[in-house]
């Protein structure tokens, strides 16, 4: 059987220089506390409990009268058996605080590391109720991301979710570069004021021309001006809320479809877009000759032209499919998925989203 010892030395190896002397520390006041007990009760004779409470109220420094009054012998050894005891327990503390300290700074650089690797990634300046359903959407769909915030509480909160931040104000030039701004897909800026989204939409069009920027606007009368700032698209939370609020009651089916659709798990039905890739089955064919309905069991629903950008909405049987057009499609998840194995991937799956070719009319 393997010692005790044996086992100690084996262990600490594994362990930074730092660990090893807070676990050496902590053995050394158990074997002092020990100690002292059993000198107090030879010195002293004193009983083996007056000892111990002796020995930790030395050691702790509460400050506790003491328990008898000391002989000139224990006097010594108190002062003897304080002065080590303390200065280990001070050393213990210090190498604790060290090692929280070195932990958060390793941390952070990790972080900066990993967030200066990424590329294609998407930035999040904002995390509030928006920005929360926003990243959940990204991450379930295997993007990459980094967050731009400067709430600590929030802070705390992404690091708690292990999800990538940056630290800072999304209005300064140097953290949108600290999150990679250069090699990002995209950005999408979700703060409450229209002037900051105006001015972060801005900067970020400044420091990559081909960024695709989404922006959030609190009033439609500002959406032409984020789309004159550079935003790609613009997107007004409360005129949509309004619209889908008026849907319930006019068309209260047609929104329960769509609430089906968009929130459906694997075995329910999805609304996707496929893009039509070179050498794909349905590239010079149309729907009826290329039996896509059999074969697949999903709707068309929407042609987006490849080189216009014009939807063709319920399209034809006879109406030809060219490589690069883009496919609105209504099916089940693992139908959807099955596309991408004859050349018409989910645009979920490409780096990001397509490029917009009239930005101002969204």
């Amino acid at each position: 059987m393997v010692s005790l010892q044996q086992r100690v030395y084996t262990w600490l190896p594994s362990l930074s220089r730092e660990q090893r002397e807070v676990f050496l520390s902590v053995a050394f006041l158990l074997f002092w506390i020990c100690f002292g007990t059993f000198s107090y009760v030879l010195i002293e004779e004193w009983p083996l409990l007056d000892g111990l409470y002796m020995s930790f109220i030395t050691l702790t420094t509460i400050g506790f009268s003491e328990t008898h009054a000391l002989s000139d012998s224990g006097r010594i050894f108190t002062i003897f058996f304080a002065f080590i005891g303390i200065g280990i327990a001070a050393f213990g503390a210090a190498r604790v605080a060290q090692i929280l300290i070195l932990a958060t700074s390793i941390r952070k650089r990790r972080l900066a590391r990993m967030i200066r690797r990424m590329r294609d990634h998407y930035i999040i300046c904002g995390y509030g109720r928006i920005g929360r359903r926003v990243v959940r959407d990204l991450q379930a769909a295997g993007k990459r991301l980094v967050v731009l915030e400067r709430n600590p509480d929030i802070i705390q909160e992404l690091h708690e979710e292990g999800i990538p931040y940056k630290e800072g104000d999304a209005t300064h030039e140097n953290t949108l570069l600290a999150a990679g701004i250069t090699h990002a897909k995209g950005l999408i800026t979700l703060l409450p004021e229209d002037a900051v989204n105006v001015f972060v939409t801005l900067l970020g069009r400044d420091l990559n021309a081909g960024l695709f920027i989404l922006a959030r606007t609190a009033h439609d009368s500002n959406r032409r001006r984020l789309i004159q700032a550079g935003a790609t698209q613009v997107v007004a939370p409360t005129s949509i809320g309004a619209i889908r609020m008026a849907q319930v009651i006019l068309r209260p089916r047609v929104d329960e479809f769509l609430t089906h659709v968009l929130k459906a798990d694997d075995s329910g039905l999805i609304m996707d877009e496929v893009l039509v890739e070179p050498g794909s089955f349905l590239a010079g064919q149309t729907l009826a000759s290329s039996r896509f309905r059999q074969h697949f069991e999903t709707i068309v629903l929407t042609v987006v032209d490849g080189k216009t950008g014009d939807m063709r909405f319920n399209p034809g049987p006879h109406e030809t499919i060219s490589t690069g057009d883009i496919l609105i499609v209504l099916g089940s998840r693992a139908m959807v998925s099955a596309l991408a194995t004859k050349g018409c991937a989910p645009i979920a799956a490409h780096e990001g989203p397509p490029p917009i070719t009239d930005a101002s009319s969204t």
